[in-house]
Parts: C-alpha cells; sequence; structure tokens
C-alpha cells in the first residue's frame, strides 16, 4: 500500500501546449531584411547603371569584329614589312645609282681630258678659220661618196668653255664628166649648232649619172650671214 500524499498525475489536452513555444528573434529578422533590401538594391544598381548583359547575336557580332580586326591589323603589319622592305631596297637602289652616277661623271672627266689632249694633237687648219675645220675625209665608193668633216672652235682668252655656234655648213663637190668637162654639185647643205667641237659626216648616194667627183669644198657660214667664216676643200679618194 503505497505512503505518502497523492497529487495528481498530469495529461495533456489535445488542444494546448505542456509550455509556451519562444517566436523568431528580432535581430534575425533585421538581420534577414537587411540581406533582402542589400541584395535587391545590389541588382538594382546592376540594371540600372551596370554593364548591359549581351544577346547572343551581339556576342556573334563582337566575336565576328574581333577577328576581322584581328586580320586587318595582321594585313597590316604585312604590308608594314613590305612597305620597309621596298623603302629599304629604294633606299640601296639610289645608293647604288649615285655611285654610277658618280663613276659616270669621273668617266665622262677623264674622256674630255682626253678628248682636250687629242684636240690639241690635231693640226690647225692653215687657213685659220673660226671654226677651224681641221679634218676631213671624202670616200668615193659604188655606194656614192662618204664624208667626214671634223670641225674644232679655239676656247677665247680667258674662258674655259668655247661659244656656242649656230649657223650653216655646205659641202660642193668639183669633178668632171665622160666628155671631159668639169663642173661642180651640191653636196649637202645642212644646220650646224657647235661647242668645242663636232663632226659632221654623210653619204651623197644621188650623184648625178656620169659625175666624178674629184675633190669636195667645205664652207661654214654663221646664222643671220652669208658670208663664209671658214672653208677648206679636200681630195676625194677612190675605194
Amino acid at each position: 500500500m503505497p505512503f505518502g500524499p497523492k497529487h495528481p498525475t498530469f495529461r495533456p489536452t489535445p488542444y494546448g501546449y505542456s509550455r509556451r513555444t519562444r517566436g523568431i528573434p528580432r535581430w534575425l529578422l533585421l538581420l534577414i531584411t537587411g540581406v533582402v533590401l542589400g541584395a535587391g538594391g545590389v541588382l538594382f544598381l546592376q540594371r540600372s547603371y551596370g554593364p548591359q548583359r549581351l544577346t547572343i547575336e551581339q556576342s556573334e557580332q563582337l566575336r565576328t569584329d574581333l577577328n576581322t580586326s584581328t586580320m586587318d591589323n595582321q594585313r597590316l603589319s604585312a604590308e608594314s614589312k613590305k612597305l620597309h622592305e621596298t623603302l629599304a631596297q629604294a633606299e640601296k637602289d639610289q645608293k647604288d645609282a649615285q655611285q654610277q652616277m658618280e663613276q659616270a661623271r669621273k668617266h665622262a672627266a677623264d674622256m674630255q681630258a682626253g678628248v682636250a689632249s687629242l684636240i690639241e694633237a690635231i693640226p690647225n687648219d692653215p687657213r685659220g678659220g673660226t671654226p677651224g675645220i681641221r679634218a676631213g675625209d671624202a670616200i668615193l665608193s659604188a655606194d656614192g661618196l662618204q664624208y667626214q668633216i671634223l670641225l674644232i672652235q679655239e676656247i677665247p682668252t680667258g674662258q674655259t668653255e668655247a661659244p656656242n655656234l649656230q649657223g650653216t655648213i655646205k659641202l660642193i663637190a668639183a669633178g668632171s664628166y665622160p666628155n671631159g668637162n668639169r663642173g661642180y654639185q651640191d653636196v649637202t647643205t645642212q644646220p650646224l649648232d657647235m661647242g668645242r667641237y663636232t663632226v659632221v659626216k654623210g653619204d651623197w648616194t644621188d650623184i648625178p649619172k656620169g659625175f666624178r667627183p674629184y675633190q669636195i669644198t667645205v664652207q661654214v657660214m654663221a646664222d643671220g650671214s652669208n658670208k663664209v667664216v671658214s672653208t677648206r676643200t679636200f681630195r676625194v679618194t677612190r675605194h
């Protein structure tokens, strides 16, 4: 038989709890609210002021533009390299041309010196005209009369070059005919433009039938005058 006071046994009812449940802490609600508001603010700023996200078409266009830019850059690099090579070759060619020009200038100076020495060695015109008719050849062959005349001007005292002479040179042939008669025929008349020296040469192919030239006379006239300033006669040789 049990001893002690009896206490009623506690039994929970179906409509209540044995103890009161506690609610969500206020600080946790504030923290969650702050996180939500912060995330929303970030999204708002990104959408409003941040860089826009590209669509698929925009991405493809950007990729195409990038590839085109890369190809253009490669093409420009190749063209720049070719341009530099062309420029280098042009500079080399210019240098070679300058060297060749310098060599040609030196060669011309040497030739002028040689010509000057040769001129001094040629006998003077016995008539002493100006320009001097220093030498001449007239050769008669079956093809006609070939002639070659050398004219040389003297350089005036105190000058380094002979003055330019413009005028006319005329060749006249003296000859004979089969009947024994003698006569004259014009060989050529041509303009003359010379400095220190010149060579007049040519062929006389339309010799009159039966005419046999045995000498030619050279006459030089200055422009503006019919006066003969130089004349000389050469014998015709037969080939």
